[in-house]
């Protein structure tokens, strides 16, 4: 069988070691395995040879066959370039070069015959093609069987002569090689089943596909395999997990949790909330840890299944600790929790970089001796100074916010890991991530308390900002506030985002009769605090 993995790609035509050393250094392609599952970002039809007088400067590729009549060159230094008159007996287009001037001169000669492929644009009336591709129609190029694959590059590589065009002969050349068939990487009855190409004819066709049916097929094939082989890791991990990391066993629903359900739960569970605390009790009575996350709207109720759970470990004779990005949102939770226990004899404590002296001293040492039941924070919680008497179960709210290696230092304040759930509202990339590899189960509130209004989610294009702002006057009027979320606090170089400060002008100056207050995670702790009462306050003028 034919090893792809064995063979250096600098001994393939035309590559060498220095162009070798390019590609395994931008791409990290080393062998000829590599560069075949290099895959093309696009694919263009090049079935079709137009004539001149059919093309104009709007469509978006054109190939045409004629001959070089004419060179000339415009401008000095950097602003040279090169243009060649092509013509085709039916019209003349402009190919235009604003590098390699003294290449193309070398390479292309007059009054021979050439396959021209490119993007059209019109200039001062004419049809220019800018850094087309130029080849002799004896090449054994694309353009009479269809599809061209395109590969992304970097500049280091173009300027080594390494684009698009240059990879793509590269792959015909292992392509060509591939006489034998490869190793293949899935099951017979799988492939059987599945109506699945095999590897050899896979990788043939998503490079240089013989016609859209094929690579869809062969497409289909290697996501096929991907995903195969990600479900297969999933469950080995998920099990390797189960058997690694043992979990606290929370044996009872005891008072605690039973007082509050009885006296102080301000509305009923709705189905999803009774759903999901039942699977939160599955998991901390397993005996292995839970590592779930919670998915759902802002005014769900996650909050609420998370003091239930907080409930459960004290019940069991453990502490809880919910850890939030801000201090903002820490302190919002601890106001919303210390109300919901009003009565009840637990102790539910607050730990910011702001609580400082004595308060501080007190908090620790409540920690250390198991009297703090429910601790509340931010980043501060994992500081080497706070320790636990029993750290059973740990609420992340918002996820995204706390790395990895933040996470683990917090299992490491025990000698066994405590439970984790992760609650957010906007899973991103990264969560998503983690779920697919098994490193989360997954739970999810799909309904409101009774009461709630559902959550609207319109986008507007920015030509809708007037109609937007009507919208925003009207909620104004009607006793209703507005707050606006910016990704950035001022302009930065680096992304185009706009930006609070300048957002934040912008909108004083639109809604000058009403009160715009700003808050960001630069702020003092003091002055956050106060513009965060306006909102709550409800102050509006």
């Amino acid at each position: 069988m034919f090893d792809l993995s064995t063979r250096d790609i600098k001994f393939i035509s035309g590559v060498g070691p220095q162009k070798a050393a390019v590609l395994s250094k931008e791409l990290g392609i080393y062998s000829l395995r590599d560069l075949i599952y290099y895959f093309p970002y696009k694919y263009v039809d090049r079935s079709r040879i137009y004539y001149i007088h059919e093309i104009d400067g709007n469509m978006p590729y054109i190939q045409l066959k004629g001959k070089i009549v004419g060179f000339e060159t415009f401008g000095e230094g950097r602003r040279r370039r090169l243009v060649a008159h092509f013509s085709d007996g039916t019209g003349v287009v402009e190919l235009v070069w604003f590098q390699g001037v003294k290449y193309v001169l070398n390479k292309y000669k007059l009054h021979e015959e050439y396959i021209v492929f490119g993007k059209p644009t019109l200039f001062n009336g004419r049809i220019n093609v800018a850094h087309p591709d130029v080849d002799k129609p004896d090449d054994g190029q694309l353009f009479s069987s269809g599809l061209q694959p395109y590969y992304s590059t970097t500049e280091k590589m173009k300027r080594s002569f390494l684009n698009s065009h240059a990879i793509e002969k590269m792959m015909r050349t292992v392509v060509q090689q591939m006489q034998e068939p490869l190793p293949e990487t899935l099951p017979l009855q799988i492939l059987t089943k599945n109506h699945l190409m095999s590897l050899t004819e896979a990788l043939k066709n998503i490079h240089f596909p013989g016609n859209p049916d094929l690579l869809r097929r062969a497409q289909y094939r290697l996501k096929f395999e991907e995903l195969f082989y990600v479900q297969l890791n999933i469950l080995r991990y998920a099990k390797d997990r189960q058997r690694k990391y043992r979990g606290y066993i929370f044996e009872k629903v005891g008072d605690v949790f039973n007082t509050f359900y009885a006296k102080n739960l301000p509305f009923e569970l709705t189905g999803a909330q009774k759903r999901v605390l039942k699977e939160i009790r599955n998991d901390v009575g397993s005996g292995r840890q839970m590592n779930r996350l919670l998915q759902g709207d802002v005014g769900s109720g996650k909050t609420l299944v998370a003091l239930m759970s907080m409930l459960l470990a004290i019940d069991n004779d453990y502490q809880a600790c919910m850890m939030a990005p801000t201090e903002i949102l820490a302190n919002q939770h601890y106001e919303t929790i210390k109300s919901l226990l009003f009565g009840m004899d637990v102790r539910v404590e607050l730990l910011t970089g702001s609580v400082k002296g004595k308060k501080r001293e007190a908090v620790l040492k409540g920690l250390l001796t198991g009297e703090v039941n429910i601790l509340i924070g931010t980043h501060a919680v994992i500081e080497e100074a706070v320790h636990f008497f029993s750290l059973g179960l740990v609420i992340i709210d918002e996820q995204h916010r706390f790395g990895v290696e933040q996470r683990a230092r917090l299992w490491s304040k025990n000698i066994q890991p405590p439970h984790v759930l992760v609650m957010t509202a906007t899973p991103i990339p990264r969560t998503l991530a983690m779920t697919l590899y098994g490193d989360l189960d997954v739970s999810v509130i799909d309904e409101l308390p009774p009461g709630r209004k559902p959550i609207t989610t319109i986008h507007q294009f920015d030509n809708r900002r007037e109609s937007l702002y009507r919208s925003v006057r009207k909620q104004i009027e009607e006793g209703r506030q507005i707050y606006i979320v910016y990704p950035l606090i001022k302009e930065s170089e680096k992304i185009d985002l706009k930006n609070l400060e300048e957002g934040y002008l912008h909108i004083r100056e639109e809604f000058p009769e009403y009160t715009v207050c700003k808050v960001h995670g630069k702020m003092k702790t003091a002055r956050k605090t106060s513009k965060c009462n306006c909102l709550f306050r409800g102050k509006r003028k």
